[in-house]
């Protein structure tokens, strides 16, 4: 067992600007990570120091806060969707070619994205969640784990993507789709760096915070055992 306090920043009751990570003199629960891990407070920066990670932290901080615009009055207002965030990054980094990792059930999105990509400037190497065409039989499935069983059916493979992705050296992966699952297979065999466009959401319409933010409400069977 861990001799140091688990982290609980989701359940910190603090308003932002009160908060001790965001304040030099601000408030935190006993277990807050910025109070009790200066260890890995500096183990972090040492490695956040380190070139290449020193850049992605220098340019993702750029794009943040290019991607705002500073209203007379006071505020702010966003001027960029993710998209672009994601062109800004990959040009900020001097990235040139781009890994589309993406859901056949995505691939009208996909064939967009990779336009959009190109339109950039950006070289895009994409591939499809059923590349290689290996049945699910493979991972022992059959009968009710299968959504089509009277036929033969092609597991995702994102093992593959991340191979293909691996051996076209490109330089930054996004990820458009994926299953829950399969998106961690891939990032966990990617070799480049990674971001995520949008993720799979089946019954939301690729929009999952929508359950978060209706938990109170039409989703409240989601605080509920299931």
């Amino acid at each position: 067992m861990p001799t140091f306090p688990l982290p609980h920043c989701a359940r910190c009751h603090f308003k932002r600007e009160e908060r001790l990570c965001c304040a030099p003199d601000g408030k935190h629960p006993p277990d807050c990570p910025t109070a009790c891990r200066p260890e890995l407070i500096e183990e972090s920066r040492r490695i956040c120091a380190e070139p290449e990670n020193s850049q992605m932290a220098r340019q993702a901080a750029i794009v943040e806060r290019k991607s705002y615009t500073l209203l007379p009055q006071g505020g702010r207002m966003p001027n960029r969707p993710r998209i672009l965030e994601i062109v800004a990054f990959a040009k900020g980094m001097h990235y040139r070619r781009l890994g589309l990792v993406f859901c056949i059930g995505l691939r009208r999105e996909a064939a967009a994205t990779a336009a959009i990509f190109q339109a950039q400037g950006l070289e895009t190497v994409s591939a499809s969640c059923k590349v290689g065409r290996v049945p699910k039989s493979e991972l022992g499935l059959c009968g009710e784990d299968l959504l089509c069983p009277e036929q033969p059916e092609t597991m995702c493979n994102p093992i593959l993507q991340a191979k293909l992705m691996n051996d076209a050296r490109v330089e930054l992966n996004v990820l458009l789709g994926l299953c829950v699952g399969h998106d961690s297979l891939a990032l966990r065999h990617l070799e480049a760096p990674a971001t995520v466009l949008a993720v799979k959401d089946r019954m939301l319409g690729h929009n999952p915070l929508a359950a978060v933010y209706c938990s109170a409400s039409y989703f409240n069977y989601l605080t509920k055992p299931v």
